[in-house]
């Protein structure tokens, strides 16, 4: 069944990511970075759909590990904005192959054809969702 399916590539994924010293979630948050570092705290609550107490604590996490950094804008002091650390930007391609290595276990005895019709009921599903 699709929840036994997500429920144990989730369980994969997050021991996979801990590894890293990473927990799920928290490789969202540095893939927005990835694509951009120097936003503010809320920018990262609307893009990862989560409230502002779930994205501090990982936040503070990141920080504590040493992925990232907060400063203060320089035009507004009481807006903080979050970089990437070197040590944070090395994660991208190690975060990468991980989900890449997931995703290529989930699909591995599913043929080309098989893959494009699953896509295309995934997406039916998603709009179905949305």
């Amino acid at each position: 069944s699709l929840d036994k399916v997500s429920s144990q590539m989730r369980r994969n994924y997050s021991e996979s990511l801990r590894e890293l010293n990473l927990y799920v979630g928290q490789d969202n948050l540095l893939s927005r970075l990835w694509c951009g570092d120097g936003i503010t705290q809320m920018q990262l609550c609307e893009h990862l759909k989560c409230e502002p107490p779930t994205v501090t604590n990982m936040v503070k996490s990141l920080e504590q590990n040493g992925f990232i950094y907060r400063k203060r804008d320089e035009e507004d002091a009481r807006v903080m904005r979050i970089y990437l650390t070197d040590k944070g930007k090395e994660l991208e391609k190690p975060v990468e192959l991980k989900w890449k290595q997931q995703q290529e276990k989930l699909l591995d005895s599913i043929s080309i054809e098989e893959r494009l019709i699953l896509r295309q009921l995934m997406k039916r599903m998603e709009k179905n969702l949305f």
